[in-house]
């Protein structure tokens, strides 16, 4: 089915040619015609579905239909972090660029003051992280009075930041009478209970199976001694020549630290966290993009809502703390149809970790046989094996601890905010 067929306008339509876009992918073939129709939706996608997309051009053309009165926005999409405001409100301009609307994107780690200028001169699309939208409330800044169109976006992420109550304190100042569309990569009861309070009969859209992970990501798990993931991954990015990996650690120390070791080892990499100022996280990201940087690693929260086209490679280098956060993280390849690799490198402690993610996703992930890989090539003073021998997955753990190797994972709460991501 092409876009004409939705019931998009000619100027969008143009804007998606532009993008070298031929057909709609489930989520917008299913929720274009409900939004535009002025329907509450509850979406279910796993991140890469084209969900952006699904709210970001109906919600043009119903803003297009009238034109704005004053300075107040119109349409207000919340999301949880920076990262994923920044690439929502640049779709935005994109999928608008032929319309006589107006968006701007307020987030934390940048001077409040040019976003305040930037409301002043009049808003139809504002696209806000939580935290710095109610300081934007506090300041007198923003009129949220006149919000025609509510999208809470990745909702299961916001709640799980810890962003609950503002959301409610946003709410509480929006009209009652509203349109509202939440989308969510996971269905939860805190998602539930939002959705019960917030949406009115709304249409349900679900794209993929709950708590599951994107059908076209091969998933496979290496078996391996903790001491021994740095070099099992320097030697899979080499020796499969990857050109663009995202690698998850559990923590921002976690995450520097293994970057520094990958750069002395020959390879171009980044960290981002929510501790990166605002300008080292877009320098990250955008040398990730370009190439210029081979590995980027970050957190999870640092992570959320990253869109990167075709990304190949996801390394799981910690397995999360929470088993959902699994789908979350190789959610970031095999987007749109695409095929994509996720590997988790998982050590002896990790096994109840494992056990969990895999009773969330209802399935058994493929144990690979290990390669044979050097170990501290770039210590020569180091007195270890030169290599690791090929053996299956049941016989992958005859190396020598590491010191390191019980020392447990710092528990999440969350409850918490991440601080660097809060706002």
């Amino acid at each position: 089915m092409p876009f004409s067929k939705l019931g998009l306008q000619a100027e969008l339509l143009r804007a998606i040619v532009s993008q070298g876009y031929s057909s709609p992918t489930p989520i917008q073939t299913q929720a274009i015609p409900v939004v535009l129709a002025g329907r509450d939706v509850l979406a279910g996608a796993q991140t890469g579905t084209g969900k952006t997309a699904a709210f970001a051009l109906p919600l043009l053309q119903l803003l297009s239909g009238k034109p704005r009165t004053g300075k107040a926005p119109r349409a207000l999409v919340l999301t949880p972090t920076r990262e994923l405001a920044a690439q929502v409100a640049e779709s935005v301009q994109t999928y608008g660029a032929h319309l006589s609307l107006r968006s701007t994107v307020v987030f934390g780690g940048v001077s409040i003051n040019p976003q305040k200028d930037a409301i002043n001169r009049g808003v139809d699309v504002l696209v806000a992280t939580p935290g710095r939208l109610l300081d934007h409330v506090g300041q007198r800044s923003v009129d949220l009075s006149r919000i025609e169109i509510l999208v809470l976006d990745e909702a299961d992420r916001m709640l799980d930041m810890g962003f609950i109550n503002d959301i409610r304190k946003v709410l509480a100042l929006l009209p009652k009478q509203r349109q509202n569309l939440l989308f969510s990569a996971t269905y939860t009861d805190e998602i539930k209970r939002l959705a019960d309070g917030l949406l009115r009969n709304p249409a349900l859209i679900e794209v993929a199976r709950r708590n599951t992970a994107a059908e076209t990501v091969s998933q496979v798990v290496y078996r391996v001694q903790k001491e021994h993931k740095r070099d099992l991954l320097i030697h899979l990015v080499k020796d499969g020549q990857w050109q663009q990996v995202l690698v998850f650690t559990r923590t921002k120390h976690g995450a520097n630290r293994l970057a520094e070791q990958l750069g002395r080892a020959g390879i171009e990499s980044a960290a981002i966290h929510g501790n990166k100022s605002q300008g080292a996280r877009t320098k990250a990201l955008a040398g990730f993009k370009d190439g210029s940087v081979r590995v980027l690693v970050a957190t999870d929260i640092a992570a959320r809502g990253l869109d990167i086209d075709r990304l190949p490679h996801v390394v799981n280098y910690e397995l999360p703390n929470v088993p959902e956060d699994y789908v979350h993280r190789i959610g970031r390849t095999g987007r749109a149809g695409e095929e994509g690799a996720a590997l988790s490198l998982v050590e002896p402690e990790e096994t109840k970790m494992l056990k969990d993610i895999q009773r969330v996703l209802k399935r058994d992930i493929p144990v690979a046989e290990l390669p044979n890989f050097p170990l501290g090539a770039r210590q020569p003073e180091d007195a270890r094996p030169p290599q690791v021998r090929r053996h299956g997955p049941r016989h992958a753990g005859n190396a020598p601890a590491h010191a390191d190797a019980h020392r447990k994972p710092r528990p999440r709460n969350p409850q918490r905010r991440a601080a660097g991501d809060a706002r």
